[in-house]
């Protein structure tokens, strides 16, 4: 029953939200939202064994499928879609499903969430498989769509991770990590965008940031694998491969043409003083990891 999940509790916080002024409003969120940290920090453990599972998964070429319904869904693709130009990663390596389809990114589809049969039938579109990872994404733990969608994972052999913000919660039997930052009550009663949403997000960002950094898509922490889809971008990659190389940004520039604007080979090209293909072959033999690369002429 709903009124036993946490993220539909009444909130004592906000029962006179209606009679206060919007100073008073906007405090009293934000000190809501000063908790979600903490809530999120509790499942540090499970956060990181899923971020080494995902890695793994990674790197024997499989891929991790999003799914949730409304706000959850929503938040999926925004993360999945952040990928490639952050990551340079193939668009179909994270992939974000949603209840209803692409048009319910932008309005309710409504009893989209409430058919698990739509949950397996997303998946078995995407042809998931065991080196997948699927997780479902569903604030109440209750979502029919995405249940229906981790059974079936499960039963192709899939990888299988839940995200809830209610701690005792339906989805967890069909999971083998659950994830359950536990934010409390929402400001607004079942409002889910808000807290819920901000630690779902909050979770997301570390999962796909976490399994990058560990197959080698940044050195240190910068993004030496971005994508230069625009001009901001195009200008962080000279910046980086200056600050790497200690080259001018105009240097940079030439080096980044050369190199068909791939920064980590033209960071490598110039600092071993080879060629694009041969600092592209040196990264592909140490699996993408430009440290590694950089550090194999060094004395252990």
């Amino acid at each position: 029953m709903l009124e036993k999940l946490t993220t539909e509790a009444r909130n004592p916080e906000s029962s006179k939200i209606d009679s206060l002024s919007a100073l008073e409003i906007v405090r009293l969120m934000n000190s809501q939202d000063a908790s979600i940290a903490a809530a999120v920090a509790t499942q540090a453990e499970s956060i990181a064994a899923a971020i080494d599972v995902i890695a793994d998964r990674f790197r024997a070429g499989g891929r991790l499928l999003y799914m949730g319904a409304g706000t959850s869904g929503r938040l999926g693709v925004l993360d999945a879609s952040e990928c490639p130009p952050t990551f340079n990663t193939p668009a179909k390596m994270v992939v974000g499903l949603i209840a209803g389809g692409r048009d319910a990114l932008t309005r309710a589809i409504e009893g989209a969430e409430d058919h698990p049969e739509f949950g397996q039938r997303d998946l078995a579109d995407h042809h998931v498989c065991d080196k997948d990872v699927v997780m479902g994404i569903a604030t109440s733990g209750r979502t029919p769509y995405v249940i229906g969608g981790l059974q079936f994972a499960n039963q192709v052999g899939a990888f299988t991770i839940g995200l809830s913000c209610n701690a005792d919660c339906e989805l967890r039997p069909h999971c083998q990590i659950m994830i359950s930052p536990v934010v409390g009550p929402e400001v607004i009663s079942g409002s889910t965008r808000m807290k819920a949403g901000t630690a779902t997000k909050m979770v997301l960002n570390m999962l796909t940031t976490g399994a990058m950094v560990r197959i080698g898509k940044t050195y240190g922490n910068l993004m030496v694998d971005l994508r230069a889809t625009n001009a901001k971008l195009s200008m962080r990659s000279c910046q980086i491969v200056s600050d790497i190389t200690g080259i001018a940004p105009e240097e940079a520039r030439r080096l980044l043409d050369r190199c068909d604007g791939e920064v980590k080979t033209a960071i490598v090209s110039h600092l071993q003083e080879v060629t694009a293909e041969a600092a592209r072959q040196q990264l592909a033999d140490c699996g993408g990891h430009l440290r590694r690369v950089l550090n194999q002429d060094r004395p252990q």
